[in-house]
């Protein structure tokens, strides 16, 4: 089982997501990872349990940035 967590608008701020990620660690214990966009005022965070470890599997995954 994984957990996501989310914010957008007022609440978007790391203090504030890091503490929200720490309350679902029990979704997912073997990883963990946060977006923060501070310019758009999003945050995205996730806890990921490991049942099939997957090379590359750190979330959240990011695409290369285009050229």
């Amino acid at each position: 089982m994984c957990g996501i967590i989310a914010t957008i608008g007022a609440f978007t701020r790391p203090d504030i997501l890091t503490r929200m990620n720490a309350a679902i660690r029990h979704r997912g214990p073997d990883d963990g990872g946060i977006y923060f966009d501070e310019e758009n005022s999003v945050a995205l965070g996730m806890q990921r349990l490991s049942i099939l470890d997957l090379e590359g599997g750190h979330q959240p995954m990011h695409l290369p940035e285009e050229e």
